[in-house]
This record gives structure tokens, C-alpha cells and sequence, in this order.
């Protein structure tokens, strides 16, 4: 099993963003929902909410 999987395994599924960041060789994660204003250092004047991004595309069915 993938390590990656454990986190979700047995969460409800909501539509997120995840913007990471390398710190010292490790990646920190940042999760965004709904209308939590996206957060990045290299577009540090964004102004986005999560739930604009994910609206764009549609609808998804996988």
C-alpha cells in the first residue's frame, strides 16, 4: 500500500486543493476547501478561494 493512502483511508471525500511547500528536503501540505483563500509563496497576490478553482473545470466523474 501506498503511504500516500493512509491519510484519506476512511474520510469523506471532499473536493480539495493541496499547495506543498519543500522545507528542508520535506514537503509540507497545505489542504483548501470551499472558500479558504488559497495560500502561496510563489504567487504570493493571489486571490482565490478553493471552491473558484474547483468550480472552473465542471463537473468531474471518475
Amino acid at each position: 500500500m501506498g503511504l500516500g493512502g493512509r491519510e484519506y483511508i476512511g474520510k469523506t471525500k471532499q473536493p480539495t486543493i493541496t499547495i506543498c511547500k519543500l522545507i528542508e528536503d520535506e514537503y509540507q501540505k497545505q489542504l483548501f476547501q470551499n472558500d479558504t483563500q488559497l495560500v502561496s509563496s510563489l504567487f504570493p497576490n493571489l486571490q482565490l478561494a478553493a471552491k473558484q478553482v474547483l468550480s472552473a473545470g465542471g463537473t468531474v466523474t471518475i
